[in-house]
């Protein structure tokens, strides 16, 4: 889980340095001074792409130091975070004054984090030499992930994870990112947004209300019966002790999410566009990757490449994954339909373009995995080939079963 959890930020952070001393703020964990050096030097020397691809790097990661931030300050309850190694909270303590936050407050900390986001893609859109190289030491990289003012390397985090011969790895880790890696960065922006734009659609206040107190310190609620915890803790589940208050929280937070009223339309149309912007940048960067004739330590190689990462990319699955590509980008386009999953095969399809563009006034997961909450977006129509049987044995030997995910997680 840990892997999971921190994979894209430190993967992320792998990002390029730019030459000069810039670069050494990517090592200290001033990713302020950073930015701050990398946009003095292209405003003197605008076409640098090593530079801008840098500055792109530095404002994603502050990005995500600033959200850190806004979540620490708000009292983050670092010491309920079961799925994350015990030994890794250690390194994010409490915060011993925090505010209080409010639903208001959550969605604005979320709006100013796609900002963020939304201003590093700006930067790496203006990437345009297909020549560009940045090399960067993964395991120097520091960031100061809850604003404590206690920046962390990769290194460290894995060895405080438990994972010390990967920390050691990562020590002398090296990667050389090239163009095709400033439209996998972009993608990657991209998916993260389309995420986020849901959350905003969607109307969690009474979700927040009623669980928010999970997650931080302190909680504007009108129920603050929920903030009182006077059962005692009745078992231990992870290496902490858990109270039945605890139990019910989770079920009441599944149970919410499963059924959420749509609050602005125009955010899910926000959302598909930057699902279909992942796949457009997915594309475009195996359109680089494949043209290169290098192999000078390669985060995603071609056939003809060797990766950092001790695993072989063969043709086939550059054809399985772009062809898989291919199919997502006409399900988003709403040219072809995903298969329904009730009653006898009709040729009927479940439109995934118009539940984006035309959604429901709630979305319920229940009513989906049911069959009824889908009929407004049924119509017949050309069906995907992603569940044919055929595509998925392909797709299973090809990158061996469940190894699937990993590679679809490491491609973008």
């Amino acid at each position: 889980m840990i892997r999971l959890i921190f994979a894209p930020v430190l993967l992320l952070a792998a990002g390029p340095g730019a030459p000069g001393p810039a670069a050494g703020h990517f090592y200290d964990g001033k990713l302020s001074e950073t930015v701050t050096a990398l946009e003095k030097r292209l405003a003197d020397r605008p076409g640098d792409g090593e530079a801008r691809f840098g500055l792109g790097v530095a404002q994603f990661l502050r990005s995500v130091e600033k959200l850190g931030a806004g979540l620490h300050g708000y009292g983050l309850r670092t010491d309920s975070l079961a799925l994350i190694n015990p030994r890794v909270k250690k390194l994010f303590g409490p915060n011993p004054k925090p505010r209080k936050i409010s639903y208001d407050d959550a969605r604005k900390l979320l709006r100013g984090f796609l900002d963020d986001l939304a201003a590093a893609e700006k930067t790496l859109a203006a990437v345009k030499d297909d020549k560009v190289k940045l090399r960067l030491e993964v395991g120097r990289i520091k960031l100061d992930l809850l604003g404590q003012g206690r920046p962390v390397s990769a290194a460290e985090l894995l060895t405080a994870a438990g994972m010390g011969d990967e920390g050691k790895q990562a020590e002398g880790l090296a990667i050389r990112f090239d163009r095709g890696d400033v439209s996998w960065l972009r993608g990657y922006i991209h998916f993260i947004s389309g995420w986020g734009e849901v959350a905003l659609a969607l109307d969690g206040r009474r979700l927040f209300e009623t669980t928010a107190h999970r997650i931080f310190e302190k909680v504007d609620t009108p129920y603050d019966f929920l903030l009182d915890e006077r059962d005692e803790p009745e078992f231990v589940l992870g290496g902490q002790e858990v109270r039945r208050t605890q139990i019910i929280d989770a079920v009441a937070l599944v149970i919410q999410m499963l059924d959420m009223p749509v609050k602005d339309p125009a955010g899910m149309k926000k959302a598909l566009e930057h699902f279909q912007a992942t796949v457009t940048h997915g594309e475009e960067m195996w359109t680089h990757i494949l043209a290169e004739d290098d192999d000078d330590e390669e985060w995603i190689p071609n056939p003809r490449q060797k990766s950092v990462v001790p695993v072989k990319v063969t043709k086939e699955m550059i054809d399985e994954w772009r062809a898989t590509l291919g199919e997502l980008k006409r399900i988003l386009a709403g040219e072809k339909l995903i298969p329904f999953w009730r009653g006898k095969a009709t040729g009927r399809g479940v439109d995934l373009h118009k539940a984006f563009t035309e959604p429901p006034e709630r979305v319920n997961v229940i009513g989906w995995v049911q069959g009824p909450a889908a009929a407004p977006y049924l119509r017949k129509g050309t069906i995907t080939d992603l569940a044919d049987p055929k595509k998925l044995e392909r797709l299973d030997r090809t990158f061996g079963g469940v190894a699937f995910f990993g590679f679809a997680f490491w491609f973008n």
